[in-house]
């Protein structure tokens, strides 16, 4: 795989699991062994974006706290001391090896609205040609249910995209993707590669975090969906191992590597499919999805089944076929309940319900994405 030697431009995206010890506190060796991989990566060349949880379980320790709290005020409370103190730890460890940190602190917002999203590509690309290691999370101490990514590894897939990475690295504490649960089911195997995303994929990620840490498998497979879209390359790897991210690049057999796609989409589309939140979900017949995927149309209103979700015009909405497996995401032309008027209707039928400036397609072409 002649990525892992063209790679210039990597993100490595660690979960809390790896670097908070059992009480909930910051796991200091494993934290300098972490930048010491990522600082021989880079000395080979390569740039290096660092995802990282643990704000929260630097705060934990910071505060003398002696468990991790639940309540969400108290959680922000946590994230707000630990992030100056996580940092603080990242910067000082990172000096020793010559390299400067850059802290950036993202919420959804920041990569649902397009200027947003254009100011934090800028700043993190800015970063990189200074030679400095950006150091990302999602700003805890701020975000509120709407505009949180709620994991990581989402997180770590738009910063991928946002900086046209080659490559993202998920270190977390399984090995990597296995056919069913290695915790519960000894005939499990691992999968070494995965060269496409399929509903069976899907439907085989399952479990859930750690302890200290959110998401499971089912939001690694969300991101590798994100970055694979975009042309890169993603590792699920586990980050307990010594050196795994340098036997990642020596191409050792550790990990389940998922390829990239070989059609990449466009800069404006990846945004649509990935950095816009879906307000529903849009049913579609057969014929519909193969006009959809193997003629690249646009989606009409007679090959609409239902729908569910409150949505308005413009909203982003998924496009599951009959099974209820999503596989295209755009922008509608229509509101939810507008939209209920018309499904099943061939075109020149729609003006007569709504008005004859109402749109022929539900979604068009140009605004729509097969995921």
């Amino acid at each position: 795989m002649n990525i892992f030697h063209k790679a210039k431009r990597i993100v490595v995206k660690v979960g809390t699991s790896l670097i908070a010890d059992e009480s909930g506190k910051l796991d200091h060796d494993r934290l300098e062994s972490l930048v010491n991989q990522i600082a021989e990566l880079a000395s080979r060349g390569s740039q290096l974006i660092l995802v990282t949880s643990g704000a929260i379980a630097a705060g934990v320790e910071g505060l003398g706290l002696g468990s991790r709290p639940t309540a969400i005020p108290e959680l922000q409370a946590a994230a707000s001391v630990g992030q100056g103190l996580l940092l603080h730890q990242y910067g000082k460890l990172f000096r020793k090896r010559n390299l400067q940190v850059g802290q950036v602190l993202l919420t959804q917002y920041d990569t649902t609205h397009r200027s947003q999203y254009l100011n934090a590509r800028n700043t993190l690309k800015k970063l990189l040609d200074f030679g400095a290691v950006p150091i990302v999370n999602e700003n805890d101490t701020t975000a509120v249910d709407e505009i949180r990514f709620g994991d990581n590894d989402t997180l770590a897939a738009l910063v991928s995209c946002l900086i046209d990475a080659d490559l993202l690295i998920l270190l977390s504490d399984i090995d990597g993707l296995y056919t069913g649960d290695p915790r519960v089911s000894g005939e499990a195997k691992l999968l070494n590669e995965v060269e496409e995303i399929t509903c069976e994929i899907e439907e085989i990620a399952g479990g859930v975090g750690s302890k200290f840490g959110s998401g499971g498998m089912v939001t690694k497979i969300r991101a590798a969906k994100i970055v694979t879209c975009a042309g890169a390359g993603m590792v699920i790897a586990n980050g307990r191992e010594d050196d795994i991210l340098v036997k990642i690049m020596d191409k050792m057999p550790v990990g389940t590597f998922f390829f990239p796609r070989k059609r990449r989409i466009s800069s404006r589309k990846l945004w649509i499919a990935f950095g816009r939140i879906s307000k529903g979900t849009i049913f579609v017949d057969d014929g519909a999805k193969t006009a959809l995927i193997k003629k690249g149309k646009s989606l009409l209103p007679a090959g609409i089944a239902a729908s569910k979700g409150d949505f308005s015009l413009g909203d982003a909405v998924d496009i599951a076929d009959k099974d209820g497996c999503v596989f295209a995401k755009g922008l509608i032309n229509f509101s939810a309940d507008e939209l209920n008027q018309i499904k099943g209707l061939k075109s020149s039928e729609v003006s007569s319900v709504l008005s004859d400036e109402a749109s022929e397609e539900a979604i068009h072409r140009d605004c729509l994405v097969i995921l």
